[in-house]
């Protein structure tokens, strides 16, 4: 079955990228202040918000200069199980995996 709302790379990176402009816009930072509290270049910013295109360190440090550090936590967090047989398992699976 194919899943009609499945997000693909480049569209992740520009939802990212969109709300990196909508969080410095709210701060009332412009890229100029942004990129001086990120230390990263002003390019690198405007390639961003107009490509999606960054490094992950210059990412973090953006993410930290508008300070929403924070919302990289939820990054390939740890999967929450639903029952205990979910976590029997994955524990098996490791098992087998390991032979």
């Amino acid at each position: 079955m194919i899943d009609l709302n499945q997000k693909t790379p480049p569209g992740m990176v520009r939802d990212v990228a969109k709300r990196v402009r909508e969080r410095r816009k709210e701060q009332r930072l412009t890229q100029a202040q942004l990129v001086e509290k990120a230390g990263m270049p002003l390019a690198s910013c405007k390639r961003f918000e107009q490509k999606g295109l960054v490094s992950f360190q210059s990412l973090a440090a953006v993410a930290i200069a508008l300070r929403c550090e924070s919302d990289f936590d939820a990054v390939l967090s740890r999967r929450a199980y639903r029952s205990i047989d979910e976590v029997i398992a994955q524990s098996a699976a490791r098992k087998r995996g390991a032979r």
